[in-house]
């Protein structure tokens, strides 16, 4: 037995010493130890958290090895160490505050990264983990929108699909005026085109919403025109979201709240709930790695709808006043019928506010060295959203657009969306000699189904079902770039070359719906007379006579009430590409002097060339103070949407419920009003700038002007007249067959100029054992239309409909020009708080009756939170976002749509759902 137990510990002996060996020391700062730095193993799959005493410890083999430590609010550090098996190996840490003004930044230049105090143009960059942990807000656009002043983005209500997609703009431009990229590669924009009601109307944006919070490590904004470095669209600037890359750490949370609002429904409203998830393994030897994410997001609808005061009942829907002489004319006796009824007026209000949603996400990044020059690269992943909005209530008085049959008290119509989003990015990169290279191709697809339920198309009497498929959009986008980039070192102080090509493919479609969604089954076609001298009426959906008639005597409406469903005539496909290639060349003259000059040339099969350069520099006067500007040309081709979108739909316009058209360029009733065919939009952008770092102060103060030729409007209505001429008989046909009664376009219609000035100021300081850290930004951009507007010689004198009033401010004054944020952050020990105050400045109401342009006052928001670790690895946060229950000035009369609206939801600052209180537990190990 004993040569067997000797035999037995010489090998627990040896296993000891070969694997028992350990890494461990402390974390800390400059004044205390840190509790729940994360220390691991560069592409190792060991890691270790610090204890109360800022403590670690890894078991490892003898070898040779790189950790990283890494804190929000500090800077990360790797250091390499060699273990042996002569025993533990003690390595300690001392981390140095994170500032965002010196964070390292990789847009804006092809060259190497430099910090947001030294590049040629401004760049924010946004923190997503540390913002996740203490802000309110739980989306990409919200959290943009209470961090980056320039940045706005409002959930929309009773705007169709533009409910569930809100829009975004950077710099007070459109939606579809900002780049977003994802690790630098260029993100599809979504199937949707903004056409009822809201900012960005007539825009194609990017849905940033599809993208997980889990999945992001930081987003970077450049507030600078860079069409002539990445491409269309980014002529107010570009948002690159930066995926995480963590390994062998798992990081999860789970965000619960509501809205506790004097206004709430039941006290309580609008329940969300967001789960999120990351976990990173390490891919081979080399530093590969695959990072996962997912959410699961759940949203309750809100209801901030005012109390209808308009007719729900005439005398139409009384049959007992059928025989009284003199009636039925029309005469409102909704107070009779209510009590009649055993009903309120609040039993027919609407539903006004965010819409309900529910979905998830999945996403992966991932790389693989596959030589000691070269690795592969991939990420990409899948968004699902169901979502509910309410629209109109649609009213027994409605004789035209109800049944009493099926809805005897009238109904409140549902429109329900599918968005589906997916995507693929992969490549390769390394060097070639001194040459570094990338080629990759990116995909993305967007789609979106339409339904409507609780409704019906009343044209089809009693036999309307109430529910309908009302068909959907589908957006593809292929883009394939292939990038150089070298940098000269003995020439000047550095040199960078970069050159590069890319071929984007895209295409557009617009899936047709149910028959029953769109159709007018009271339309019919005159074919002649008969042998008394009446017409011949063949039943024909695209007839011009109308066969079916409500009790008041006028014919009723078509296809699905508040969302008609896409025909075959708006069926369609369309493709194109486009080509592109570029140069940029950075001159580092001296250490302190940089200039860095673009120039891109670009094809688009569908409408010809476009070249467009850019130049910026900076001059570093000090270490402590660096003067910057930039100029450039820009350009943004128009969307396929915008090229091919038609469609009907049923719009709210100054207090009416219309059947609007939107017809193509290349339509005959486009044809008829001297509509010209699309071209792009172009653009001369002029910044210039300081930065400043004065130890714990860091200052950014930055100006710009730009001015945009042939910008892209969404036309005002345009209607026929059956008694007009005989060019207005022709449109007057063309709508009635369309379903529509009046029409709408895309247009280069106007120019624009936008003036504006960004300043940014960060301080951090260390009170006793703790550490705060001040933030104070603002953005201070004006946009205004110049010139004439741009119309032919048959809409002489129709200039106020070509780009109406309501567009106009929509333009200009419906997001606030002025936006501040002061937020503080303190941590101590186990603790942390956070106070932010967001003042939104003031917009117009956009109405086309002027009178009724009412103008709404800055209101300032508060959020807060305090949040605890129990252990390193886990925190609770509680908090809320509007602390103080902050509300819009309430709408005047005449714009309050009998009652309906309390609050604008054509003009919105910071949305009008009031408090939303939010616990947050979040797990780290």
């Amino acid at each position: 037995m004993k040569p067997k137990l000797y035999a037995l510990l010489l090998l627990f002996f040896i296993s000891y010493s070969t694997y028992g060996q350990t890494i461990e020391g402390t974390v800390r700062d400059s004044k205390q130890p840190l509790v729940g730095a994360s220390v691991r193993l560069v592409g190792r799959s060991a890691g270790a958290t610090t204890d109360a005493d800022g403590h670690y410890k890894i078991q490892v083999q003898p070898g040779e090895y790189r950790l990283s430590v890494s804190y929000i609010g500090y800077q990360s550090v790797e250091k390499n160490v060699i273990v042996t098996a002569n025993g533990p190996v003690t390595l300690n840490f001392t981390l140095s505050t994170t500032d965002d003004l010196n964070e390292v930044v990789v847009l804006g230049s092809r060259s190497a990264p430099r910090s947001q105090l030294t590049t040629a143009v401004p760049v924010d960059v946004v923190d997503v983990k540390q913002v996740a942990q203490y802000s309110p807000q739980v989306s990409i656009n919200q959290i943009l929108n209470y961090v980056a002043p320039s940045f706005s983005s409002n959930t929309q209500s009773l705007s169709d699909g533009t409910d569930h997609i809100d829009p975004a703009s950077l710099r007070g431009l459109g939606p579809d005026q900002v780049l977003v990229l994802i690790n630098g590669k260029r993100r599809h924009t979504t199937s949707l085109v903004n056409i009822n009601g809201s900012f960005g109307k007539g825009s194609v944006g990017t849905d940033l919403n599809a993208i997980p919070t889990a999945a992001i490590k930081r987003i970077e904004i450049l507030r600078d025109g860079a069409a002539a470095q990445y491409g269309s669209d980014a002529i107010a600037g570009v948002i690159n979201i930066i995926l995480n890359d963590d390994v062998n750490k798992v990081n999860a949370s789970v965000s619960t709240g509501g809205y506790v609002s004097k206004l709430s429904e039941n006290n309580l409203d609008g329940q969300n709930v967001q789960a999120n998830i990351n976990y990173g393994l390490p891919l081979g030897s080399k530093g590969g790695f695959i990072n996962l994410a997912g959410s699961y997001d759940y949203r309750n609808y809100t209801n901030r709808t005012g109390t209808f005061s308009g007719t729900i009942f005439n005398d139409y829907n009384d049959p007992a006043l059928a025989d009284v002489p003199g009636s039925p004319n029309g005469k409102d006796i909704t107070d009779q019928e209510l009590a009649k009824r055993g009903l309120t007026r609040n039993d027919f209000n609407s539903r006004i506010g965010q819409a309900a949603n529910r979905g998830g996400s999945l996403f992966l990044n991932a790389s693989l060295p596959v030589s000691e020059h070269a690795e592969i690269y991939a990420f990409g992943g899948l968004n699902y959203r169901h979502g509910e909005a309410a629209a109109f209530y649609r009213t027994p008085s409605q004789l035209t657009q109800n049944n009493d049959t099926i809805y005897p008290n009238g109904f409140l119509p549902l429109i329900v969306t599918d968005n589906r989003d997916k995507s693929l990015a992969a490549g390769i990169r390394g060097s070639l000699g001194e040459w570094k290279v990338d080629f990759s191709n990116t995909f993305g697809e967007n789609g979106v189904d339409f339904s409507v339920d609780q409704t019906l198309n009343a044209s089809m009497l009693k036999a309307s079902p109430t529910s309908f498929e009302a068909g959907g959009y589908r957006f593809q986008q292929n883009t394939t770039n292939l990038d150089f980039s070298r940098f000269f070192d003995n020439s000047l102080s550095g040199i960078n070359v970069a050159f590069g090509a890319e071929h984007r493919y895209e295409n557009y479609q617009i899936l047709p719906g149910e028959a029953s969604s769109y159709v007018n089954y009271g339309n019919a076609l005159n074919i002649g007379t008969d042998a008394q001298g009446k017409p011949i009426l063949i039943p024909d959906p695209k007839g011009n006579v109308a066969t079916r008639f409500a009790a008041n005597g006028a014919p009723f409406a078509g296809g699905a009430q508040s969302f008609p469903g896409f025909s075959p005539d708006n069926a369609t496909k369309a493709s194109r590409t486009s080509i592109a290639a570029y140069g940029d060349v950075e001159l580092n003259f001296t250490k302190q002097f940089l200039l860095d000059a673009a120039l891109r040339f670009e094809n688009y099969s569908d409408f010809g060339s476009t070249l467009n350069w850019k130049l910026a520099g900076r001059y570093q006067f000090s270490p402590k103070f660096l003067l910057r500007a930039a100029a450039s040309t820009g350009f943004r081709a128009p969307s396929l949407h915008q090229r091919y979108f038609n469609a009907t739909s049923s719009i709210f316009t100054d207090g009416a419920f219309i059947e609007s058209g939107t017809f193509t360029n290349d339509s005959r009733v486009a044809a008829l009003l001297g509509i010209p065919k699309l071209k792009q939009e172009t653009s001369n952008s002029y910044s210039a700038g300081i930065t400043s770092n004065l130890g714990p102060l860091k200052l950014t103060v930055d100006g710009y002007f730009i001015r945009i030729d042939d910008r892209i409007v969404y036309t005002g209505q345009f209607s026929g007249n059956q008694n007009g001429t005989p060019q207005e008989q022709e449109i007057y046909n063309i709508l009635r067959s369309a379903n529509a009664s009046t029409a709408r376009f895309f247009a280069n219609a106007i120019n624009t100029e936008t003036k504006g000035v960004d300043v940014v100021i960060t301080y951090t300081l260390h009170p006793g054992k703790g550490h705060l850290r001040a933030d104070l930004s603002g953005t201070f951009a004006k946009t205004s239309l110049v010139g004439p507007i741009h119309s032919s010689a048959q809409l002489a004198g129709k200039e106020s409909t070509y780009f109406d009033e309501a567009s106009r401010i929509y333009l200009e004054n419906s997001v606030p020009q002025t936006k501040a944020n002061l937020t503080l952050n303190y941590s101590i020990q186990k603790w942390g708080f956070f106070l932010r105050n967001v003042y939104f400045g003031k917009v117009q109401e956009a109405t086309n009756t002027v009178a009724n342009q009412d103008i709404y006052s800055g209101k300032v928001v508060t959020d807060a939170s305090v949040s605890y670790s129990f252990i390193p690895a886990l925190r609770l946060t509680i908090g809320a976002n509007n602390l103080l229950d902050i509300y819009p000035d309430e709408l005047s009369v005449a714009n309050q749509s009998s009652g309906r609206f309390l609050y604008s939801r054509s003009s919105q600052q910071f949305g009008f759902n009031g408090r939303f209180l939010f616990a947050r537990l979040a797990l780290s190990f």
